[in-house]
Order: C-alpha cells, then structure tokens, then sequence
C-alpha cells in the first residue's frame, strides 16, 4: 500500500491555483487542496492525509475525513512537520510504502532518512496534471461506449405510445 502525506500549507503556499485562493479565502484554499488530493487519491490508489499546523485554525487537534481523504489539524505548539515525521515512523512498515510531499528542505531529508520516499510541491502539481489527463480520458472512453439515449422505434410505435402516455386509447 502507498501513503501520501501532505504538508497542507507548504503546498497551497507553493501551487499557484491555491496561494492565490489563500490570499482572500484560506477555508477555500485547504478545501480545494483537499478536493484535489480525493482526486489523486482515487486515480492512483494512494491512502492520502493531509496535515495542516494548527496555527490557522483555532482549538484543539483535529480529524477528520472529506471526499475519503483524511485530513488533519496539528494539536496546539505541534507543526505539521512534527506530524507528518510521527506518522512517517508510526505507518512505515514492510507493505507500505510511505511519500510526504512537501517543498520544505529540512522536512524531505528528515523523512528520507526514515525511509519515506519525497515529493516536491511542484512533482505533485505535475503529477495532478497527468490525474487530471487520465481522469478526462476516462470520462471520455465513458461516454463514448454510454448507449444511445433513445430506443429507435416506427412512428406508428410512437404515436401508440404518446397515446398511452396522455391516457387516450
């Protein structure tokens, strides 16, 4: 199994779609990252988290699921970093598989070092590029084989039926 862990805030920072959002609406823009990932989590099959430091949101830790991605808020003087390290230990086993994405230097060589494999925010961005590809493909190859609308009938067939249809006989 492969498990994505997202640094919430250094992505929506770094993605262009997302830090402009940030600047008037910081709800919308983690909501959107999060709408992405569900996408990226059902294209390639990954288990997805995201992290955000508590920082921005005020009470206590939070979890959470939307659009079946788990989403988590840091508990108070936690950061995300601290998070996604404890998660990276605690889920890294001989089946899985563990990617932390996240721009921050200090971040990828602390989680690379525990196994965990890294992905900048801009891989991800060009990976949610090919999902997006794929997933317009798919829909495509859908709709192509989607049977027509209507059955073809006579239109002595279809005069009974109208008939039928306003209760005359």
């Amino acid at each position: 199994m492969d498990i994505l862990l997202v640094d919430g805030y250094n992505i929506i920072g770094t993605w262009p779609e997302l830090k402009s959002l940030k600047d008037h609406d910081l709800p919308a823009a983690r909501d959107r990252l999060v709408e992405r990932m569900a996408e990226y989590q059902a294209y390639w099959g990954y288990r997805v988290i995201v992290v955000f430091d508590a920082q921005y949101v005020q009470g206590t830790e939070k979890k959470f699921k939307d659009h079946k991605v788990e989403v988590i808020f840091t508990k108070k003087n936690e950061t995300a970093d601290e998070r996604i390290e404890k998660l990276a230990i605690s889920l890294n086993n001989r089946k899985t598989q563990i990617h932390v994405a996240t721009s921050d230097y200090t971040e990828q060589w602390a989680i690379f070092g525990q196994g965990a494999l890294r992905k900048s925010a801009r891989e991800l961005l060009i990976e949610m590029s090919t999902v997006e590809k794929g997933i317009e493909k798919n829909v495509k190859k859908i709709q192509e084989k989607k049977p027509a609308s209507k059955i073809p009938i006579s239109e002595e067939m279809a005069e009974i039926f109208e008939k039928w249809r306003r209760g005359q006989k």
